[in-house]
């Protein structure tokens, strides 16, 4: 037997729904720190520890993404 349910409703309707957590405050700041960022308002340097801090697993995260970028960004041949 197969079940097939279909449920149509916002992203922030499913999030509400799983008990996920509102992290909309978190990626405001992020959007915001990476704009000023753009701007010349905030080091490179300083996005990067803010990046590093919010990482899963901290330094190891941040250089599981690193090579694999990397890694996807050399050309193959």
């Amino acid at each position: 037997m197969k079940i097939n349910v279909e449920v149509e409703c916002t992203p922030e309707e499913a999030r509400r729904l799983m008990g996920l957590p509102d992290f909309s405050p978190v990626h405001e700041k992020y959007i915001t720190a990476l704009t000023d960022s753009m701007d010349g308002h905030i080091k490179p340097e300083m996005l990067e520890s803010m990046m590093r801090s919010w990482a899963p697993m901290g330094e190891a995260g941040m250089n599981f993404w690193r090579q694999l970028f990397d890694g996807s960004a050399k050309p193959k041949g």
